[in-house]
């Protein structure tokens, strides 16, 4: 079907913007009728989208330009008397609708069968500094914000190569919203990149409500119920530029502070920016730390409640770890209670403000510590326990992942207060075929390269080893294998 074109009326132009913008109802939509070198004209824009002082300036050299300078066509007036940098003509309402509610600033002219856009638009946005989540002992201290060039200049600013793409597209019926595929043309993998580009768009919703996790549902379809992250999400531009330059697949959403990165690895998503901010043997430390706390996190409180099920198990120099005060409610349970409290805690600390933050914090570390050990709910060795827990999910810069284990956790703990020792070891088998059985977008190995194997792919993603260079083998094998 033929898209419909506008016509070379100004009449019937302004006629059927009038009604498909519902003019009269939204304040917020400008438009004014001009003169322009003897011709009738009129401006269409969105108010707050555009620079006032740019518009005024242009409105008077539109005024000054006399019937015998005016040019023939559009094509004329926008290459001799626009006194502007992104200029462009578009005949197609479709094109000229998605770009005027875009903030673009729109110009049609009597007899013109095209219309003048011209891109001065500006967002309301905030200024850009080092992410909340993503925090760094040493390196920069920039951030994404929800303004989407800028974020693409933050990448172009670390990576000055003519390889570096940035590819524009779209989806979401009504939200039509920016996306942004960044990749570096020699080192991507090409037949995963038009699979992406396609997923993109095909993709049928009427908008991308939450941004970036509504693009991601929508690229990775299979297997939702398994829980452990198919995406990684960065704020800090650093670490995008340098997953780009290992050849992945960055994608950034308008109105999102954060990238996406594909395809991931279980290995990709326990990585931070501390690692190779240090030196390699402190950055070896940090990283093989955080993963044996995130092994702890798992392992700690289901072996806890296995070894007091069975406590002749306990060797005779660990039988400290067994509970001395009597037991009132029984372990499962507190275990349950406590991790449904703890994300009550964190819930509740992002919606309390500011002020208040610091006294509720006390009262909730009086509650929830000594007094409800005293009350006899709960016993000290399982606070204890989950403190521990709790405190460890934030080693992580995942949220995904910490949630991840914490699922896994929760019904490892169940197996094995109702089932024993065969629950306990059923609930690792389950953790194990969980994250064996994951695929990333790209259909590799989530855990790749152990599974397959790869020794040198493998010590480089257990060690921090020195910063590769661009051309490094390892980079070279990382990209050649698809990851």
């Amino acid at each position: 079907m033929a898209e419909k074109k506008m016509t070379t009326t100004l009449q019937e132009n302004m006629a059927y913007l009038n009604e498909q913008l519902k003019a009269d109802q939204n304040f917020d939509i400008v438009y004014r009728v001009i003169r322009i070198g003897g011709k009738d004209a009129c401006i269409y824009f969105i108010d707050g989208f555009c620079k006032d002082e740019l518009m005024q300036k242009m409105l008077q050299h539109f005024m000054s330009i006399t019937a015998e300078d005016m040019p023939q066509d559009a094509h004329g007036l926008s290459k001799g008397f626009v006194p502007y940098v992104e200029v462009d003509l578009k005949d197609t309402w479709d094109e000229i609708l998605y770009s005027l509610m875009s903030g673009v600033f729109v110009l049609f002219v009597e007899g013109y069968d095209q219309c003048i856009l011209i891109d001065s638009r500006t967002y309301p946005a905030r200024n850009v500094s080092e992410p909340e989540k993503d925090k760094v002992l040493r390196g920069s201290k920039d951030g994404f914000v929800e303004t989407i060039v800028f974020n693409t200049a933050l990448i172009r600013r670390r990576i000055r190569s003519t390889q570096l793409v940035m590819e524009m597209m779209h989806a979401g019926k009504s939200s039509k919203t920016d996306i942004v595929l960044c990749y570096m043309d020699n080192r991507v993998d090409h037949a995963f990149l038009e699979k992406i580009r396609d997923r993109i768009k095909n993709i049928q919703v009427d908008s991308l409500t939450m941004n970036q996790e509504s693009l991601a549902e929508c690229l990775y379809e299979r297997k939702w119920y398994n829980p452990f992250p198919k995406f990684k999400f960065t704020e800090r531009p650093d670490t995008a530029s340098a997953q780009i330059l290992e050849g992945n697949i960055i994608i950034l959403v308008d109105n999102s502070p954060s990238a996406l990165i594909m395809p991931t690895s279980i290995f990709d998503v326990v990585e931070e920016a501390d690692d190779y901010y240090f030196p390699p043997i402190t950055g070896t430390y940090l990283r093989l730390s955080r993963m044996l706390i995130a092994f702890l996190t798992y392992f700690m409180t289901p072996t806890f409640l296995l070894l007091m099920m069975y406590p002749q198990w306990i060797p005779d120099g660990f039988a400290f770890i067994k509970v001395k005060d009597p037991v009132n409610v029984p372990l499962i349970w507190q275990f349950l209670i406590l991790e449904l409290a703890i994300d009550g805690l964190r819930l509740a600390a992002v919606n309390t403000p500011n002020m208040l933050s610091t006294p509720l914090s006390v009262m909730a570390a009086l509650v929830l510590g000594e007094f409800s050990v005293n009350s006899g709910w709960f016993n000290s060795e399982v606070m204890l326990y989950m403190a521990f827990v709790a405190i460890s999910n934030y080693t992580q810069s995942s949220y995904e992942l910490g949630y991840a284990l914490k699922f896994m956790r929760i019904i490892n703990l169940i197996l094995t207060a109702v089932f024993g020792v065969w629950g306990y070891a059923a609930g690792i088998l389950l953790c194990a075929v969980s994250i064996l059985s994951n695929r990333t977008v790209s259909e590799q190995s989530y855990t790749f390269p152990l599974i397959p194997f790869n020794g040198k792919l493998l010590a480089n993603r257990l060690f921090r080893m020195r910063l590769p260079g661009a051309l490094d083998p390892v980079n070279e094998e990382k990209t050649e294998s698809g990851r």
